[in-house]
């Protein structure tokens, strides 16, 4: 009998990794101060990365911190989804259960897809936000463990993660902003080529300044000779260093293996074959011990003893004996727990799998899957499916492999591991054929799928089939449309397009038009998704489809989205004509989502018809039964729309709560798209109220969080609208840009032409490119304005006719002048109002066109703002103010006049001098220079307001500039001082008047008439 190998090949001397060692146990320290830090560590394969992550693991659990590692498994997404997480995360349970049950109180359920011994997963609604929820409760859940604990989550081998791991890992990244958390991942650097998975997410990684990412490189001469001597418990001879650190090139695991074949005898002749000298010491193990280490390469990272024993079929003596070689020649080591044995690098596994025989992988799959099946027991509950999915498959049995890969589809699903569920589906349509008709015949889709509504019989209306899923078999297109959504779900847009289009041809052969109208469906929202066209043509063949047939959930879905997406594009008769027709189907078959979702639709469409408080009420009344029933997509849906249709009458200062209310509701449920949404619609109406600092935030919000393009181009257009009326054209320029690179061109919508047609006038107004804009006004009357638009329509001819009233005095603007402001004449004409709002805008509009052929009045301007000081909207009452003073000066001259002007002009500077709103700011200053005014009044024998103030002179002259819009620079450069003197100088100044930024302190200096405005000679729109 052969004894026991005993081969030390790991150094117990720690080599090098000093600065390495430094910056993790800098970021330990950060983490234990309360900032979360995330960290990459990159490395080729044997390079030491689990090594160091072992001496660091070590070193934090000596200052206390909790250390939970969770690694990625080779065989990738035949594995279980978000595998690392849920190993890490049960250690993390284990070490802290007290800590974790509190954190994860009330969300049990939900977590309990990442980790199955919290209880049974929710059978919550599968939708695009489901990953999403997901995300945020264990983000959450994290924060909240390490809120008292310093917590380090190791995840590594990410180069094998699975989709949905590394979705997880990102949003992590992306999301941490509280806990004393660290989380540290590895992965092989040299296995990250092109095409690679892994290789956009570093890149987004990247980006991100949170991040830090180490590269571990290969040791020097020196660390070699040091990590050999640790080896031998000896000093090597130099001559032999020299050579092994010439055939290793300083990767430490190639070190180890040349040491030891050296120890041994084997070095002289040894081959440059990177396989060969992986497999050298393999091969010099006994025949038995090298049957069961090929064995143990092709079950996984892990193999558990007890199936290790059923798949070797050795007497056991024989199998620990041969278990003994392995581990004692250091090929295999045994798991943590005790409970199982895995190599011990993978390089070494990978190696000895290449080495197998294709009939030989085949059959070691089969004796794994039928060890399984015989006794589930052999691996842990929450694998089982995976693994026997993965086994069977490998077998190359397909008969045994279908349900098998389906099964695993449902867990897939289950977990939300939508990348996961849509490779295994397309796993299970590649074997399909090659399956034998008794098997297929004997599947249902009530086992496998979820998305296509089940034609039961006893549904109100039946079907035309009559069929019952719990009997029919399932069909090819059965997982088509499963396939489809969890492609839309987990962004595979391009894929699952694919398969809707596979399946319409498909059905072209069949009648089946619920079915061909549903894959319509599924299309319609895929093109617009990919931004390949509106979608219409796709909802117009489902409606034709669903047409005459008797009302189903799949008739009920067709109408609903028909009528939310001709709300978008087309409201009007035919929109609302959708809408009531999807609640009366919906609740016709019982679909409740569908109803609740149409009757947002219908809600919405309401208020855009006229009948304001009517569609508010219902709208207000489904976010409520939404809420209450837990549809969370539909009230996340509601929290968008609701305070939108608030503010396109003027209600802003009653969407803002609800708004930040639907904040919070998203963030909670992962509702990433909503949350941007959400975002948009607050930075809207926080701009009409005059809140511009707090709009932007909620703009660069919205650009934040988003998910896809649309809402991020939302949340560029706002900064851009910020960035106009605060007189930054090239910064409103460049928002502008990003926001039709997101919104793309394919997909038109009066919610987005209409806006960016604004700022586009806006713009090249700014640039004095008043041609560009009147092109750009002709393109915005050709498109025309839909019925419920004016909320767009308004702003958008207002800014035109401005343009025009600011160019009168121009020679170049003369030439078509009277036909473009005819064209926009005959707009406002038309265009409806529908709220005080509109109307004060219709009015301001029609005096801007007064201006604009020189017949504008002081009454005319009187009533515009007597219209605006019944509204909430201060920069528009501040602009239309100044309109009425510069009115009053040019008819009259009298002591009232002036007077009302005065008092008019100070009331717009100091708004535009809170808001920054420079080219108002400065048309004030220019019209009260010219008339000769005082915007401010010091009274003979009082202080000057600045010496109350307690300004020094130098303070006195920044503030002039600050009041001017100048940056630190420019002041710097003007008073020849330096930016850091200039910013010292407006530190002391804002806590002297006592505000929080320049704004304000430009408003209180412009309030206290401290300084006349400059004499500029142009006109400024505004």
């Amino acid at each position: 009998m052969l004894g026991p190998v005993e081969t030390r090949s790991v150094s117990p001397v720690f080599v090098g990794r000093t600065d390495e060692l430094d910056t993790l146990n800098d970021a330990l320290a950060r983490a234990a101060a309360g900032e979360p830090q995330a960290l990459l560590l990159g490395g080729e394969a044997g390079v030491g990365k689990t090594r160091l992550v072992e001496e660091f693991a070590a070193a934090a659990c000596r200052r206390a911190a909790v250390v939970a590692v969770g690694g990625c498994v080779e065989i990738g997404a035949d594995g279980l989804p978000f595998a690392p997480f849920s190993t890490a995360l049960r250690a993390l349970r284990d070490a802290l259960p007290e800590e974790f049950a509190a954190a994860g109180a009330g969300q049990e359920e939900e977590l309990a897809r990442l980790l199955p011994e919290l209880g049974e997963a929710t059978s919550s609604r599968h939708d695009e936000q489901g990953m999403a929820r997901l995300f945020e409760l264990t983000a959450r859940l994290l924060e909240r463990v390490a809120a008292a604990h310093t917590v380090v989550l190791v995840l590594e081998d990410l180069h094998w993660a699975d989709a949905s791991t590394r979705h997880l890992l990102a949003y992590l990244f992306r999301t941490l902003r509280a806990g004393r958390l660290l989380v540290l991942a590895t992965y092989r650097a040299d296995d990250i080529h092109r095409r690679h998975p892994l290789r956009p997410l570093l890149a987004e990684l990247d980006r991100l300044r949170t991040v830090r990412r180490i590269e571990l490189a290969r040791f020097t001469r020196e660390e070699v000779g040091r990590q050999i001597a640790g080896i031998r418990a000896a000093e090597p001879d130099p001559a032999q260093v020299d050579e092994i650190f010439e055939r290793s090139d300083g990767n430490a695991f190639f070190v180890e293996e040349l040491a030891v074949a050296a120890i041994e005898g084997c070095c002289t002749g040894l081959t440059d074959s990177l396989r060969d000298l992986l497999l050298v010491r393999v091969e010099a193990l006994p025949e038995s011990a090298q049957g069961v280490a090929r064995i143990v390469a092709e079950g996984g990272s892990t193999v558990e003893y007890r199936l290790l024993a059923a798949v070797a079929r050795l007497v056991e003596d024989d199998l620990i004996e041969a278990l003994r070689a392995a581990v004692g020649a250091n090929i295999l080591t045994a798991t943590p727990g005790g409970d199982g044995y895995r190599f011990r690098h993978s390089l070494v596994r990978e190696a000895v799998a290449d080495d197998l025989l294709p009939g030989e992988r085949s059959r070691l799959n089969r004796r794994y899957a039928e060890a399984v099946e015989t006794d589930p027991t052999l691996v842990p509950a929450d694998a089982r499916v995976m693994r026997l999915a993965s086994y069977w498959y490998h077998a190359h049995d397909a008969a045994r492999a279908l349900p098998a890969v389906l099964d695993a589809s449902v867990v897939a699903r289950r977990r939300h591991a939508y990348t996961e569920q849509l490779r295994l589906l397309e796993r299970a349509m590649e074997l399909w054929d090659a399956a034998p008709e008794e098997v297929r015949a004997a599947l249902r889709p009530v086992d496998y799928t979820d998305v296509y509504p089940p034609p039961l019989p006893e549904r109100r209306g039946g079907t035309p089939s009559g069929c019952d899923p719990a009997t029919t078999p399932l069909r090819y297109l059965d997982l088509m449309a499963e396939a489809a959504v969890a492609g839309r779900f987990c962004g595979e847009r391009e894929r699952a397009l694919k398969i809707a289009k596979k399946a319409l041809r498909l059905l072209q052969d069949e009648h089946d038009p619920l079915r061909a109208a549903w894959f319509w469906v599924q299309r319609s929202r895929l093109v617009q998704a990919l931004a390949r066209g509106d979608g219409w043509q796709e909802l117009a063949n489902a409606q034709d489809l669903v047409r005459g047939l008797p009302p189903s959930e799949v008739h009920a879905d067709v109408l609903a989205n028909a009528a939310s997406w001709s709300m978008l594009h087309q409201p009007g008769s035919e929109a609302f004509a959708a809408a009531e027709r999807a609640v009366e189907y919906a609740r016709m078959v019982d679909a409740r989502e569908i109803e609740l979702n149409a009757q947002l639709t219908l809600g919405a469409l309401m208020v855009d018809s006229g009948d304001v408080e009517t569609g508010l009420a219902e709208m207000a009344r489904v976010k409520q039964a939404a809420l209450q029933e837990g549809v969370a997509h539909v009230v996340g849906r509601a929290y968008v729309n609701l305070p939108s249709e608030l503010d396109s009458v003027g209600r802003s200062r009653e969407a803002v709560p609800i708004l930040r209310e639907g904040l919070v509701f998203a963030r909670r449920f992962g509702l990433l798209d909503s949350e941007a949404w959400i975002y948009g619609n607050l930075s809207d109406s926080l701009y009409a109220l005059g809140k511009w600092d707090e709009a932007a935030e909620a703009a660069a919000g919205a650009l934040g969080s988003a998910a896809s393009a649309k809402p991020r181009g939302a949340g560029a257009l706002r900064l851009a609208h910020i960035a106009l009326a605060r007189g930054d054209a090239a910064e409103a320029a460049r928002q502008l840009s990003i926001a039709l690179t997101h919104y793309g061109s394919h997909d038109p919508m009066p919610q987005v032409l209409l806006p960016v047609g604004r700022i586009t006038i806006g713009v090249a107004a700014e640039e004095g490119r008043l041609l560009d804009a009147r092109v750009e006004l002709d393109r915005a009357l050709a498109a025309g304005f839909p019925p419920g638009t004016q909320r767009y329509g308004w702003p958008l001819l207002l800014a035109a006719a401005t343009t025009e009233a600011d160019a009168r005095a121009l020679p170049a603007a003369a030439d078509g002048r009277a036909a473009v402001l005819d064209k926009l004449a005959e707009a406002a004409r038309k265009l409806t109002t529908g709220a005080p709002v509109w109307d004060a805008y219709e009015r301001w509009t029609r005096a801007e066109l007064h201006r604009a052929r020189g017949t504008d009045t002081a009454a005319v301007w009187s009533d515009v703002v007597t219209d605006f000081e019944c509204l909430d909207r201060p920069y528009d009452l501040a602009r239309v103010r100044r309109r009425l003073a510069q009115a009053l000066l040019e008819e009259a001259a009298g002591d009232d006049e002036r007077h009302r002007a005065t008092e008019l002009l100070r009331l717009a500077g100091a708004v535009a001098g809170h808001l920054g709103a420079r080219p108002l700011a400065d048309a004030v200053g220019r019209l009260a220079q010219r008339a000769r005014l005082t915007l401010g009044h010091t009274p003979p024998g009082a202080l000057d307001p600045a010496e109350s103030l307690g300004l020094t002179s130098r303070e006195r002259d920044v503030l002039r500039l600050v009041s001017a819009g100048r940056t630190n620079r420019q002041i710097a450069e003007e008073l020849f001082i330096s930016p850091k003197t200039a910013s010292v100088h407006v530190s002391n100044i804002l806590s002297k008047l006592g505000v929080a930024g320049r704004g304000e302190a430009a408003a209180v200096a412009h309030r206290l008439g401290l300084f006349p405005a400059e004499p500029l000679t142009a006109e400024a729109p505004g």
